[in-house]
């Protein structure tokens, strides 16, 4: 049982994030490279490609510790996943 509620709990913050630190997007952060690995990540389910996702942020100028942080993270991604759907205005 715990190990499920972890699963859980580890998928919910994979959709929502933290909700008492907002991100918001730079628009300098949208390259074309950024845009269309965010939504490539999203239409082929492809959430492995997150941390070459947070590389082209960093390149685009993303500082921002919770949404590189969170494409590095190892764990299970999923559609829905917070910063994807940010990045490609689904969010």
């Amino acid at each position: 049982m715990a190990r499920e509620e972890a699963r859980q709990a580890e998928l919910l913050r994979d959709v929502i994030g933290n909700p008492f630190r907002a991100v918001t997007v730079d628009p300098s952060w949208l390259t074309s490279t950024v845009v269309a690995l965010a939504e490539g990540a999203y239409r082929d389910r492809a959430f492995d490609r997150l941390p070459i996702l947070a590389d082209a942020l960093q390149d685009a100028g993303c500082d921002n510790d919770d949404v590189l942080t969170h494409c590095r993270h190892p764990g299970e991604h999923v559609r829905g996943c917070w910063v994807v759907d940010l990045l490609t205005g689904r969010k």
